[in-house]
């Protein structure tokens, strides 16, 4: 089966084609290269051994989008194209729903124009925003809190509509905890623009020395060490859950909906974050505590059970192995692909 990957360049998209290979997909990648470099697919493509098509497209293009799935005969989409800084959305709302939200609406028209009936939603567990309890069930209430969160709010409930108008697509609709960590080579990893955003690569920049201290944004939060606590997913094991997706909706010829957490089940809080990724690469992580950032919130975690009913999927890897493959591309990359 072929498989347009769109926004296959970036972090977990490119480790997603890795777990495509592996299980016998064919995936084409399909990006414009804003946030991700076209060194990326070389890597992956040196550790799959296999040659990944590349369509250097927009995916707001429908016309482009609709010739590339036909002349690479595609029958499946993961949707990964996306901005995603949550601070950042804040700032450019407009951008965001203008890439994330009319950008999906135009993959599902270059879909519907291609005769491609499946699509994997790559949304995120901001569309909870501040959640009544923990663990969370993707039952819980949506209640987005940045223009980012927003936009995936907006984006699941047209592919819901478009898959309920149509009557013979299949959807899975994947919200994301907090992906982190690297393939075990260390050939590809998180390569963030800037200073990060994420506290994972934060510390990774820290230890390889491109940057002074972590500074950790609030200690006095309800959570056992004051520091606030999140559902860190090893990437690979995200990969490894669209495949399961891609699986599950190959396995039946009737449309249906499926919207599944995909998360650890437990809680790591920033400084256990810290701790594990010291003992992992041998470096100390000097930081600062400064005041709480607006917005943050003291514990989310997923309830990730739907997903190992649904999917036969579970997350493996443990927070020590994601520090190390981390560390392991960080020191390999000290510049990520720049270098």
């Amino acid at each position: 089966m072929k498989v347009l990957v769109t926004g296959g360049a970036g972090y977990i998209g490119s480790h997603t084609l890795i777990a495509l290979c592996k299980a016998g997909y064919e995936p084409v990648v399909l990006d414009n290269f804003v946030n991700s470099k076209t060194e990326c697919i070389s890597r992956v493509q040196s550790i799959t051994g296999r040659a990944i098509p590349v369509e250097p497209l927009d995916v707001r293009d429908v016309a482009a989008l609709t010739g590339a799935m036909q002349r690479r005969e595609v029958t499946a989409v993961i949707h990964f194209a996306a901005l995603k800084a949550v601070g950042e959305s804040v700032q450019k709302p407009l951008a965001y729903y203008d890439n994330n939200v009319i950008g999906t609406i135009r993959l599902l028209q270059a879909m519907q124009s291609a005769g491609v009936k499946s699509i994997i939603f790559s949304s995120s567990a901001t569309v909870y925003g501040s959640p009544d309890s923990v663990p969370i069930l993707e039952s819980a209430a949506l209640r987005p809190e940045s223009p980012y969160g927003q936009t995936k709010v907006m984006a699941e409930q047209i592919v819901r509509d478009a898959a309920i108008s149509s009557k013979d697509i299949k959807v899975a609709l994947l919200r994301y905890f907090n992906p982190v960590g690297a393939h075990e080579s260390g050939q590809i990893g998180e390569d963030p623009r800037g200073i990060p955003n994420n506290l994972m690569p934060y510390v990774s920049q820290v230890a390889v020395g491109r940057l002074q201290k972590l500074r950790i944004y609030g200690n006095d939060y309800p959570t056992p060490d004051g520091t606030g606590v999140r559902d860190y997913v090893h990437v690979m094991d995200l990969a490894e859950g669209h495949v399961a997706a891609l699986n599950r909706l190959a396995a039946t010829d009737a449309a249906e909906t499926l919207t599944i957490n995909l998360g650890s089940s437990k809680g790591s809080s920033v400084l256990d974050v810290v701790r594990a990724f010291e003992s992992e690469s041998g470096k100390v992580i000097p930081y600062e505590v400064a005041p709480r950032r607006p917005g943050d919130i003291a514990s989310c975690y997923a309830d990730a059970s739907y997903a190992e009913r649904e999917l036969g999927w579970k997350a493996t890897r443990s927070l020590n192995q994601m520090c190390r493959d981390a560390w392991n591309w960080q020191r390999q990359n000290p510049e990520g692909f720049g270098g």
